[in-house]
């Protein structure tokens, strides 16, 4: 029930919920390349190296680029400003290790594969990794329930997995049905108001792909759902909860289409249609040590060399061709790196100041670029002294002023002994926290996060999970157990002008229409990043690796190379729905409404 001091609800069961570190190689050549023939894993051999390819940042995509490229043939150097992996690496807590252990393990925020990604799970089964038939993708390990954690009210616990008899079809009514059921779990919500949230997402699981480009894309989440005229447990539940969740931007603002799209998703996902997995999963220990590592030791193998410390500043343009990439190190000192080929894999905020007014005149999707919006999202990690699984799953902590999110994530490490192999041997646990909102007061001091010192925003953020936490009177989280905590170096507060390095493309209503292409008007500069169009249409790890695999499948054909193109796995389509689809077409046309649209 809802109001201050009530009972939290007990678990609910039912249906699913929808909702080697690289140093710097030496510079010059390298070895030949492994060229990829065949199926992931079969058939690999040494050809002649062949054309040379800056790959133009190390995370997700760069990485994913270079891959691809490698097993090519393609002569491939990575220039990276960090560290290989970009926001998903780990990172060593400075002065943690002691007594031969290693460094406290932190991050710029806690990742999660959903099943529903395909094409980065393809990479990650490409990467071996000891014991593993699978690879790295066999480090990856399921959750199984998620909470929306609210403060004076009840909490909605669910579980989080792919449903036991799914319907066989997926008609218009027996998504009704299953929708139904799974918001029935939710419990507070008035049923003529789930009902209606039902009937909105049957509008959109109906909707042609014109209709969800032209008009959708267009809708705020919020006024789709009709939030504003609902009661709040609807708004703090599915308007905000999920938005939050699985997009990381303001339900008010964010589009339609990026929104629905993932709900989409996974409910396709939880209705075992079209998955790689189960709804949520995560790494089976630090990430570094489960897959950035491990796939950086296998480029490396496939005769990709690293330079590290090495950030994009400048691309030369002559003759409409990109001729050159300056790069600069930490001291200032500046160098020309020449390729045949430049893939640009930088998160859109760095690669737009590379572009200079020369590249951008030669291609208008370019400029384009400026209108994309970015946002803080970042993670903060608290070791504690004591295991504290809160959940085997994420928490949304829903009311919180900062829209923090976390996770336990030792309990997932099974392969590990946290005491033991991190650390100074008192840690037995790390919390690890995404704070999405740095921009409203918080309840202890008052000030934003980013008007916060970095000891303020431990304290702040620790409070409000202790409010969501512990609001009945059982101690979920408690001060005694805390041993430290590591917020992301790359965000630098405290002062006039707060910076964060590593930002989050967000998605209000119109950003698809300023998405570019894998492909530029520069025949041999090739974008890849989460900023880049991909049907995910969300930044993701997953968008990141189908991007990369375009570029790379564009490079190819600029370069009329005979290798065999990335496979671009889309996201799962019910045939069931198509002729439905096929239908709205013909109205969208007419300037009719969907079927089920009553407005």
């Amino acid at each position: 029930m809802d109001g201050t001091g009530s009972t939290r609800r007990n678990f609910i069961g039912g249906a699913a919920a929808v909702a080697a570190t690289a140093g710097t190689a030496a510079l010059g050549g390298r070895a030949a390349a492994t060229p990829r023939t065949g199926p992931a894993g079969a058939g690999r051999g040494r050809s002649a190296a062949g054309p040379s390819v800056a790959v133009l940042g190390g995370g997700v995509a760069g990485l994913t680029a270079a891959h691809e490229l490698a097993e090519r043939g393609f002569q491939v150097t990575v220039y990276e400003k960090k560290a290989p992996g970009g926001k998903a690496r780990s990172m060593d807590v400075p002065g943690s290790a002691r007594g031969g252990r290693k460094a406290l393990p932190g991050e710029h925020g806690f990742r999660f594969f959903p099943g529903f990604y395909r094409n980065l799970p393809d990479t990650m089964r490409r990467i071996p990794f000891p014991g593993n038939p699978g690879g790295c993708h066999d480090n990856l390990v399921a959750s199984t329930e998620v909470m929306l954690a609210r403060t004076g009210h009840e909490d909605v616990r669910l579980p989080f997995r792919t449903v036991g008899k799914p319907p066989p079809l997926l008609t218009p009514d027996a998504l009704r049905r299953a929708l139904t059921g799974f918001l029935d779990a939710f419990g507070t919500i008035p049923l003529h108001e789930t009902a209606y949230f039902v009937s909105r997402l049957l509008v959109w699981l109906t909707s042609c792909d014109a209709r969800r480009t032209g008009a959708w894309e267009r809708v705020p989440w919020w006024e789709f759902i009709r939030a504003a005229k609902m009661s709040p447990n609807y708004q703090r539940l599915l308007a905000i909860g999920i938005t939050r969740n699985i997009v990381a931007t303001k339900a008010e603002v964010a589009s339609t289409k990026t929104v629905s799209t993932c709900i989409e998703a996974f409910l396709f996902n939880a209705l075992g249609r079209g998955a790689d997995g189960e709804p949520d999963r995560v790494l089976n220990a630090p990430t570094n040590e489960a897959w950035i590592d491990p796939w950086v030791a296998h480029l490396r193998s496939l005769g990709v060399t690293f330079e590290i410390g090495w950030a994009v500043r400048d691309l030369g343009i002559a003759r409409g061709r990109i001729t050159e990439a300056v790069v600069q190190d930490a001291s200032g000192a500046k160098r020309s790196v020449t390729a045949d080929h430049f893939v640009s894999a930088m998160p859109v905020e760095h690669a737009r100041t590379t572009w200079n007014a020369r590249v951008r005149a030669a291609d208008p999707q370019l400029p384009r670029c400026d209108r994309l919006q970015t946002d803080w999202m970042t993670g903060i990690q608290f070791y504690l002294t004591e295991p504290t699984p809160v959940l085997h799953g994420h928490v949304n902590h829903i009311d919180s002023p900062w829209s923090l999110t976390s996770v336990g994530q030792a309990q997932y490490w099974s392969g590990r002994d946290f005491r033991a192999d991190y650390g100074d041997g008192a840690a037995a646990d790390c919390l690890s926290v995404d704070v999405s909102e740095w921009d409203k007061p918080g309840i202890l001091y008052g000030k934003t996060a980013k008007q916060c010192t970095r000891e303020e925003v431990a304290r702040e953020v620790w409070a409000q999970m202790k409010a969501s936490l512990n609001d009945t009177g059982r101690t979920v989280l408690s001060d005694a157990k805390i041993h430290s905590w590591f917020l992301d170096p790359a965000v630098e507060i405290g002062g006039p002008r707060p910076v964060n390095d590593e930002q989050l493309l967000i998605h209000p209503t119109g950003t698809w229409y300023n998405r570019p292409s894998a492909r530029t008007a520069i025949p041999n500069l090739f974008l890849c990043g989460d900023y880049v169009a991909t049907d995910i249409d969300l930044a993701t790890m997953e968008g990141a690796n189908a991007a990369a695999r375009a570029a790379v499948n564009a490079l190819l054909e600029e370069t009329g190379s005979r290798a065999e193109r990335c496979t671009i796995t889309p996201l799962y389509r019910a045939p069931e729905l198509e002729p439905v689809k096929a239908e709205d077409a013909i109205r969208y046309r007419l300037g009719l409404p969907n079927a089920l649209d009553l407005g």
